[in-house]
């Protein structure tokens, strides 16, 4: 009987044993060759890189001449730079800047739950291959995550908020309509209570990051972007219960008192920014809250805005702060405020969100401030230093190319020609 056991044993491993190299080659292996490689954490360029990328991840960055593994698929760029994939931390993917003001109305709830697919697929093919998803309706923004994770549809990864959580009659709340039609957000709070159980209802439905409406804003009626609409005491309840579970939050905060009592609550990023004071600048750099600051879009709405539908007192506001906002953007990156790259994607159009980074640069960041804002600090404020914001072993094979170089002339990033996500091309010269 043990005889017949070990012929057993011995069949067995036979049987399995050549299965061994249909599995190693059953694997996805890409590896990408370009001109050289921006390396974001320092500002040098590798010459001749070649990046391996298995599964998904990558697996070694060296330089074109070294072994490439059997059976993987090549890319070369010949001219190019590589960069790691983008991040936008500051998009609504289910809005269309074409469609302003009461114009929104023509359209079925379901609608936006639609179009956002062609939103996602437009920013992964601009290069950003990672946003951060900070206010939807009826949870589209989960749906959407899923079915992209899913491989049902093509786009980027999405941090999801759902929806944000504002004070009633605040910017995060209903604002256009009468009593009569009873419109209102179904998670405004207005006590600390109220707010801890809403963090534990958007997390329980799909948040990854909590965003909270400290301020009034520009495109909600009945207030202004300076008024502070959220309570210290209530800003400090959500965070505390946010990352109690471990999300990060985020404060869309136009006006100085609501952007230093957020920071005093323990809020990871500030969104906006827009008329921040000394002191606030000072509380950021002390507290290392990140700043999200949307300097490109007034370029748009201003020209743009009226055409789609945009009211004319939202118009106004935008028009009150927009110079406000660049300024002090130049003045927080001097005194050494954390920058990362958000650009209200939505109220501009989706797929130029890369607009954003010339007008950084002429307003005081270098270009590899810049291109750090929208990689490494990203990856850093979402707390997924390991997956994404550089090209090193480990993380995602997220990688874009551009024909020029994005350190003398950074536009070159509105025009990436090629595009990967997760070892996938997305878009090739």
């Amino acid at each position: 009987m043990q005889r017949q056991l070990a012929a057993l044993a011995f069949i067995a491993a036979a049987a399995v044993a050549p299965l061994a190299p249909t599995v190693a080659q059953a694997a996805d292996i890409k590896v990408v060759r370009a001109a050289r490689l921006l390396d974001v954490a320092t500002g040098k360029y590798v010459d001749n890189p070649q990046v391996v990328i298995i599964d998904g991840r990558i697996t070694a960055v060296g330089k074109a001449g070294d072994a490439t593994p059997l059976g993987a698929v090549v890319t070369d760029l010949p001219g190019a730079t590589l960069l790691p994939g983008l991040i936008d931390m500051h998009t609504h993917i289910s809005a269309v800047a074409e469609i302003g003001g009461y114009n929104s109305l023509e359209f079925s709830d379901a609608f936006w739950s639609v179009v956002q697919t062609a939103n996602a697929k437009k920013t992964l093919e601009a290069g950003f291959t990672t946003i951060r998803n900070v206010g939807s309706d009826r949870f589209d923004d989960v749906g959407l995550r899923e079915a992209i994770d899913g491989g049902y549809v093509d786009g980027p990864r999405i941090v999801t908020a759902t929806y944000a959580i504002g004070a009633t009659g605040g910017h995060c709340d209903s604002t256009f309509f009468p009593p009569s039609m009873d419109q209102k957000s179904p998670y405004n709070v207005d006590s600390p209570d109220e707010g801890r159980k809403v963090v534990r209802t958007l997390k329980k439905y799909g948040a990854q990051v909590i965003k909270i409406c400290a301020t009034g804003g520009v495109f909600s009626h009945g207030d202004e972007p300076g008024q502070q609409q959220l309570t210290l005491a209530e800003m400090t309840a959500i965070v505390d219960e946010a990352h109690m579970a471990g999300l990060k939050v985020a404060a869309h905060a136009h006006g100085a008192a609501g952007i230093k009592d957020a920071i005093r609550a323990g809020v990871d990023t500030i969104e906006h920014a827009s008329l921040v004071d000394d002191e606030g600048i000072k509380l950021a750099v002390q507290k290392g809250a990140y700043f999200s600051m949307d300097i490109y879009n007034t370029d748009y709405t201003q020209a743009e805005g009226a055409r789609n539908g945009v009211l004319e007192d939202n118009l106004r506001k935008d028009r009150d702060i927009g110079e406000l906002q660049r300024e002090n953007f130049r003045k927080a990156l001097k005194a050494g405020v954390k920058m990362i790259f958000g650009t209200d994607a939505g109220v501009y159009p989706h797929g130029t969100n890369a607009k954003q980074f010339a007008v950084m640069v002429r307003y005081g960041a270098t270009p590899l401030q810049a291109i750090q804002a929208a990689t490494i600090t990203a990856s850093q404020a979402l707390g997924r230093e390991k997956d994404v914001g550089q090209v090193a072993v480990g993380r995602y094979g997220d990688l874009i190319a551009v024909d020029d170089d994005p350190l003398t002339d950074v536009t070159t990033l509105e025009r990436p020609v090629f595009v990967m996500k997760g070892g996938a091309v997305v878009k090739r010269p």
